[in-house]
């Protein structure tokens, strides 16, 4: 997804136009291709059908935007503003099942879904996030609550769907600042942040020196 930096808005009208933000990590090229690849085949295979979210516009969200907990100059810019001082280090997303969720509009997304090590990771970020934004003025709820996924279809089939996949992964090296638009297939990139490079864990030693003494082996005869 291309980058487009937008202009600040002074007030909250887009809200009202029906605008919106949320933070989010974007697959690599070649998972982006994987992530297709595993939509085309259910759809083959279990006759999924829906609206698809085009390629270009997949994406696991981290955070949505805050509620409003007092007078900001600009939304946009506040969000802009908690971002900045947000700190994590580089991790790897699995992608490792299929299902169909129930929400509460009515629609049925089919979503490829975290495995467990994603999810702990990516938590560790969406809290941070919400934090930031806790300090600048809006209050993200339910945080803890959170399962990582990306959405491949928005559709009203209730079909029951949740099987594994072949592992689909890539390294998050940054998050994004992400504007949508109610009712279109349209988001837009307002800005994005590097996390810090994953540090390796160094391996472990024995200090030789801490061990008790060892008999003394028999000479051979």
């Amino acid at each position: 997804m291309e980058v487009q930096l937008i202009p600040v808005p002074t007030n909250h009208r887009e809200l009202a136009a029906g605008i919106d933000y949320f933070f989010a990590v974007l697959p690599d090229d070649q998972a982006r291709a994987g992530i297709a690849g595993i939509g085309e085949r259910f759809c083959k295979s279990h006759r999924v059908s829906g609206t698809w979210v085009g390629a270009d516009s997949f994406h696991l969200t981290l955070c949505p935007r805050g509620r409003t907990e007092r007078m900001l100059p600009s939304l946009e810019d506040a969000l802009l503003a908690a971002a900045a001082t947000v700190h994590g280090s580089a991790f790897e997303i699995t992608l490792d099942s299929a299902m169909r969720f129930s929400a509460r509009d009515g629609r049925f997304p089919f979503v490829l879904c975290a495995d467990g090590a994603s999810t702990e990771s990516a938590l560790k970020l969406r809290q941070a996030i919400a934090e930031a934004q806790r300090r600048t003025g809006l209050a993200v709820t339910g945080v803890s609550s959170y399962l990582p996924h990306v959405t491949l279809l928005q559709g009203h089939a209730v079909d029951a769907i949740e099987e594994s996949i072949a592992p689909i992964r890539w390294t998050v090296r940054e998050f994004v600042l992400v504007r949508s638009f109610f009712g279109q297939s349209r988001q837009e990139v307002v800005e994005r942040w590097p996390l810090e490079p994953a540090v390796a864990k160094p391996p472990e030693f024995f200090d030789l020196s801490e061990l008790p003494d060892l008999a003394e082996l028999p000479e051979d005869e």
